[in-house]
């Protein structure tokens, strides 16, 4: 396969010399064998470009202009669609030839070999454990969900045994407080009791002192 790219050595138009020097300074950094056909002093080459430049690809007046590129007798197109290829890392695609080996065109399956058949697994096999995980958290949400409803209602038992015991715990110290008052009602009664007791106790030797000394003055 030859690719063939269809030059105008003598052409006035600077832009027209530019993209001829752009790609045939790629291809020979890229070490691509072409064949430069100058239709500028060749009226044979510049006949053939025009006949076998598809319609479609032709500009309005239907008068191509180089570069053209062909490989053999096949068309492969012109400066703007090598550029946009170049851009793309497929010039190789673009020309119709197989890229070499290291090429950034090949294939990652035969670039890489057995590593990227390795990388693929590996990838597989982490889909299906996060597909495992991912069922495990759904069982575990389910089940989750399911114990919610008991749960509930057993924080509500606790919430009553609670108020239960906050209501005894109430009721007991009442009662506490009701036997304080009794047992001071109580200290103080008996305290009453014992003053009165000692006053009558007083009174009574009063009157016995009273009753004596009026028994003495008697017998005087």
């Amino acid at each position: 396969m030859v690719i063939k790219v269809f030059l105008a050595s003598s052409s006035g138009s600077t832009a027209i010399k530019k993209k001829q020097q752009d790609v045939v300074g790629f291809l020979e950094a890229l070490k691509v064998e072409y064949d430069p056909l100058d239709i500028a002093c060749n009226e044979e080459n510049r006949m053939w470009m025009r006949q076998n430049v598809p319609e479609e690809k032709k500009p309005a007046n239907g008068i191509p202009l180089p570069p053209q590129i062909f490989n053999e007798e096949s068309y492969c197109g012109d400066y703007d669609t090598f550029f946009d290829a170049k851009e793309d890392n497929s010039v190789y695609a673009f020309l119709g030839l197989p890229p070499p080996p290291g090429s950034k065109e090949v294939p990652v399956k035969e670039r890489n070999g057995d590593a990227h058949d390795e990388e693929q697994a590996a990838e597989e096999e982490e889909g299906e454990v996060a597909e495992g995980e991912t069922a495990d958290d759904e069982a575990m949400e389910e089940e989750t969900a399911g114990d919610e409803a008991p749960a509930d209602e057993e924080d509500e038992e606790a919430v009553e045994e609670t108020d239960e015991t906050h209501a005894e715990e109430e009721e007991q110290d009442e009662a506490d407080d009701d036997r304080e008052e009794e047992d001071l009602q109580s200290e103080e009664e008996e305290e009453l009791r014992q003053l009165e007791e000692e006053e009558e106790a007083e009174v009574q030797e009063e009157e016995e002192g009273d009753v004596e000394e009026t028994q003495e003055e008697e017998v005087e």
